[in-house]
């Protein structure tokens, strides 16, 4: 019997380590089919008490740019923490925002208000540029061309793996906004392609398409005097996309603020967007709680814009599991 003890324990703690070994591996199966709670994104560094948004990231990761109150701004990542940000090289003098980096992070282009020409006081309120990497810089911006800047009102652009642009514009000031996509073929942008998710009363805004365009990240609200941006997600079905998904209560919030400027990190997997909404405070609270709280709201929680980030796993997987990614 003595001799048979070793093996029958061996055999149930073998039993016991598969168990949680299926425990562990059903637990994060169910992690990412659950969406979590999002995230506040480097609180009183990124995230600050001035209007933080549009995060796009070098391609490994570790340089970040975004808009604060229309100047473009970048910073280092050292461990887990940012440095201070700093105004980039091409940003500053105009109204600069919603960056956006091509997946190679071989060029940017970002919305400015910029004269087209020497000696004017200003440009247009909103068209695209573009800065080509240059060594460990920037080269100087160049002003897209007229098939892509075809009015004064073209924003939120987003790079496609292959260099093709999709961007939002509308046709007048009462007009809703609409996503358009410009094939980029032979260094040339080809003529805009509206893009469409089924519903024509729907304003859709700031996308964050995959490099490989197998889905599409966008903001999208309904018209009404109460009406607020949602980020929805839809995949590519053919040459058009499936019906666009509503990322819910997780990330846009009860529907009382705007939830928008979405952004895909560096792994293409996680998404960063922007909104005002604020952390409850809870009554009654201990001395060092609200201490807590008033810090919290002197570095980012104020009501202005910041970004928070969340994992798309469980729209990702949803989707492969009904067929419905590519």
């Amino acid at each position: 019997m003595n001799a048979i003890k070793p093996i029958y324990l061996l055999t149930r703690i073998g039993m016991l380590g598969a168990w949680l070994i299926l425990a562990h591996q059903a637990s994060a199966a169910d992690e990412s089919r659950q969406p979590a709670a999002p995230r506040i994104f480097a609180p009183g560094v990124i995230s600050g008490p001035a209007n933080d948004a549009d995060p796009t990231f070098s391609s490994d990761g570790n340089t970040v740019y975004f808009s604060r109150n229309s100047t473009i701004l970048s910073a280092r990542r050292d461990g887990d923490t940012w440095s201070a940000p700093r105004i980039t090289s091409f940003s500053g003098q105009w109204a600069d925002q919603q960056p956006s980096m091509a997946p190679d992070g071989s060029f940017l282009v970002f919305v400015s208000n910029r004269p087209l020409k020497p000696g004017e006081l200003t440009g247009p309120a909103g068209n695209l540029w573009r800065v080509d990497r240059e060594g460990d810089g920037w080269g100087a911006p160049v002003h897209l061309p007229a098939t892509i800047n075809r009015g004064n009102s073209t924003w939120a652009p987003s790079v496609a793996g292959d260099g093709s642009l999709y961007f939002i514009e509308r046709a007048s000031a009462e007009a809703p906004f609409r996503l358009w996509r410009s094939q980029y073929r032979d260094g040339q942008y080809l003529t805009p392609v509206a893009q469409f998710f089924g519903d024509p009363r729907t304003q859709d805004v700031a996308p964050a398409v995959a490099p490989d365009e197998s889905f599409i990240v966008f903001g999208s609200m309904l018209p009404g005097p109460n009406a607020h941006e949602r980020l929805f997600i839809a995949f590519r079905r053919g040459e058009g996309w499936g019906a666009p998904v509503d990322l819910g209560k997780a990330v846009n919030g009860n529907g009382a603020t705007d939830t928008n400027e979405a952004r895909l990190g560096p792994d293409r997997l996680t998404l960063y967007f922007s909104t005002d909404r604020s952390e409850a405070i809870h009554f009654p609270r201990t001395r060092t709680q609200a201490e807590t709280d008033l810090a919290r709201i002197d570095q980012w929680d104020n009501g202005n814009q910041n970004i928070w980030s969340v994992s798309l796993l469980p729209w990702l997987n949803a989707a492969r599991a009904n067929g419905s990614a590519r």
